[in-house]
């Protein structure tokens, strides 16, 4: 199937929304069927989606002329405004029996009740009546056999069924023939609905962002569609509403709930400054916003692209069923002709009976379920992980994650916080209050990060920062200033032995400090040491959980990490893992090739910064945090949008559970395919038998597939 291209190439690429588009091979007639179009240089037909997208070879081609080929296929194309790409399905809210093929389940049942009812009634009548509904029901099946064949597809199962119901009233078999029909149109209509509800877990994305916003226009606020929104625009976002956008608060402080756009369920505080996502809720009070992003490419509308592209990406089982099932179905249709031949021919057997059962082969020879088996679960396990935050990138990704035995990490963003927070306050002359009311003052008018970091501390403990005068910079040393009268400075530990000498214990605990990876401030007055700070960007609070639920499920945790070996050996200790420290971008990227030629398995590779991207790109699978640069999201295989080590393991285990789920459905499949094969033959089952046998065996795998929807995994 061919890969799905980007609007963004093509701008005068047509994109379609297709009703009744439902499985593998609807997506697969559609590409036939449209590339055959004269200036049509490639077909993405995204089954997922239900979307269709045509390309033109250089210049361009008959619009007319691809609208009729998918409606000649029997298929419905939805109004042009509803197939824009964030859209949810045109015809996801249709009810059954206002869809062509809900129409042609009621037009067939309908019929089949009047036949019975006549042949009761009338039985002069014969089986005439059932004729009727036969011809009737087969018309569209027959139509779009038809039109596949021109195209090269003979074996299709509308053509295995046409050529069945046909050759049943042929050998005066019309009662099962309309009853064949009947079923079948009941079983493609329940593989539709299944789709639909199936395709509802990722277009429902679409509603979590508010159709309006309010806008400021000057100084005034005005109701415009969300869609229309441009960067730089600010809007207001009132308690209890969606963010309509992507953006940066510009007034006012609130909690927001992520959980619909990233799964957790803790709110966050908000403030000037602080980046916001388009679907979130506004909790406590009302906020000013500068768009960031259009509405093309907010969050949600990233997410929603992403995985519908991610749907379309075959898995390697999924390519593999593929070409299974296009040597299975010329195998068992020369199976039913062998069936229908030789035991007449070889044994004198009667002609009819053994035509018959020949003709019920034809319908069992229909691989729907085993193809479907795949792309359902996958369509289910990419739904379960975007809901949750964990965006996969494709069904090749998804299978290699549950295959992978290391897990790569970098340290800062990644097993850390990112930023420094204070873990030390050591008493000199000064009390631990005192000590972090006088800190906090030097550093108040400072955007260093452990600046930063000191003054939220401050605030924690409900202390407000000393007043400082004449404050400065001492370069490569620390800050200094006045409070109180009285000069102070805040130095690192060389900087302020060299002023006033460091006692026994203080020079311990800055041994000890270092040693232990953190960050060590002195205050001193110029003869006293008021006291010691020490900082350190502390691991996450999920970080142990999340390696210990990797280590359960058989994969190793390494740290990789640019930072200096000694504070990278404190984190692996507090963490329990493996350490190698003082890496550049391309130390990273080749040990992470040295461990793949090593034939110790696959590895992820999860990391945050632009300083990943390369042993991202060169790992098995590249996983970014979801707080992390664009260029490294872009990268990677996959995202987690909650940002949180334990993330790492609900990926793996989700993979592994779709795979379970994909190799149950193949065994379904295969299994009643291979136990009516076999009582077709010996004549203990019919038509009808196999045609129920065939839809049973498509809806079982699919309900199987979408209990995918429900997985969770507990780290």
């Amino acid at each position: 199937m061919a890969n799905q291209p980007d609007d963004s190439d093509h701008s005068d690429s047509l994109r379609l929304r297709v009703q009744g588009m439902d499985c593998p091979g609807c997506g697969t007639k559609v590409e036939s069927a449209v590339s055959r179009v004269p200036g049509v240089d490639e077909v993405s037909a995204n089954v997922a989606a239900g979307t269709v997208i045509v390309t033109p070879a250089g210049g361009s081609f008959d619009r007319q002329a691809v609208l009729a080929a998918i409606r000649g296929l029997g298929y419905g194309i939805a109004p042009e405004q509803d197939a824009s790409s964030d859209s949810p399905d045109a015809s996801a809210g249709t009810p059954w029996w206002h869809t062509p093929k809900g129409r042609l389940v009621l037009g067939s049942g309908i019929l089949l009740v009047l036949a019975i009812g006549l042949e009761l009634a009338w039985p002069v009548l014969g089986d005439w009546p059932f004729v009727a509904a036969t011809l009737v029901g087969l018309v569209p099946i027959a139509r779009t056999a038809w039109q596949m064949a021109r195209l090269g597809e003979a074996f299709t199962i509308e053509m295995l069924m046409t050529i069945a119901a046909a050759g049943a009233l042929a050998i005066d078999a019309a009662a099962e023939a309309a009853v064949v029909v009947f079923l079948f149109a009941v079983g493609e209509l329940l593989e539709g609905v299944a789709a639909t509800h199936a395709r509802r877990s990722i277009s429902a994305l679409s509603d979590l962002t508010p159709r309006t916003a309010r806008l400021w226009d000057g100084d005034s606020l005005r109701e415009v569609s969300a869609d229309a929104l441009e960067p730089g625009q600010r809007v207001q976002i009132r308690p209890g509403e969606r963010l309509p956008c992507d953006g940066r608060i510009l007034a006012g402080t609130s909690s927001l709930d992520e959980s619909p756009v990233s799964g957790e369920s803790v709110p966050r505080d908000k403030g000037i400054g602080d980046e916001v996502l388009a679907g979130t809720v506004n909790l406590d009070a009302a906020l000013t916003v500068e768009v960031t992003r259009g509405a093309a490419d907010n969050t949600i509308a990233r997410i929603i692209r992403l995985v519908e592209e991610a749907q379309e990406s075959k898995a390697p089982v999924a390519r593999f069923i593929d070409r299974f099932a296009r040597i299975y179905m010329p195998a068992v249709v020369a199976l039913a002709l062998a069936v229908a031949i030789l035991p007449p021919l070889a044994l004198g057997a009667a002609w009819s009976e053994w035509v018959y059962r020949a003709l019920a082969l034809l319908l069992i020879a229909c691989p729907c379920a085993l193809v479907i088996s795949t792309p359902a679960a996958i369509a289910a396990g990419l739904s379960n992980g975007a809901r949750r935050g964990l965006l996969i990138k494709g069904g090749a990704v998804l299978e290699t994650l549950g295959s992978i035995r290391a897990v790569a990490l970098d340290k800062t963003g990644t097993l850390t916080t990112g930023k420094p927070c204070v873990t030390d306050l050591c008493p000199g002359e000064a009390d631990e209050r005192e000590l972090l009311y006088l800190v906090a003052g030097l550093e108040q008018a400072s955007s260093h990060p452990i600046a930063q970091a000191v003054v939220a501390h401050a605030a924690e403990c409900g202390i407000a920062p000393a007043h400082v005068e004449q404050a400065h910079a001492i370069a490569g040393q620390g800050v200094a200033g006045r409070i109180e009268g009285i000069d102070l400075m805040l130095l690192n530990p060389r900087g302020a032995d060299a002023r006033v000498p460091l006692g026994a214990s203080h020079r311990a605990s800055v041994e000890q400090f270092e040693n232990e990876g953190k960050s060590v401030a002195v205050l001193i007055d110029g003869a006293r040491v008021l006291g010691l700070v020490a900082l350190r960007d502390e691991p996450r609070e999920d970080a142990r959980a999340g390696l210990a639920a990797l280590s359960r499920l058989g994969v190793t945790g390494i740290m990789l990490t640019g930072d200096n070996p000694r504070t990278a050996r404190a984190i692996a200790g507090v963490l329990g893992i493996d350490a190698h420290a003082g890496l550049m971008p391309e130390d990273k990227a080749r040990w992470v090739n040295e461990w793949r030629a090593s034939g110790r398995g696959p590895i992820g590779k999860v990391g945050d910064g632009i300083n990943d991207a390369p042993a991202l790109a060169a790992a098995d699978i590249g996983i970014a945090m979801g707080g992390g640069t664009d260029v490294a999201i872009e990268t990677a295989d996959a995202a987690l949008l909650r940002n949180r080590v334990t993330g790492i393991a609900e990926l793996i285990a989700l993979s592994r559970a779709t795979l379970a789920n994909i190799h149950t459905n193949v065994a379904l499949a295969l299994g009643l395919k291979g136990i009516f094969l076999i009582t077709t033959i010996f004549g203990i089952t019919g038509m009808w038998i196999a045609v129920m046998a065939d839809t049973g065996a498509t809806v079982l795998v699919t309900l199987n597939a979408m209990r995918l929807l429900r997985h969770r995994f507990e780290a």
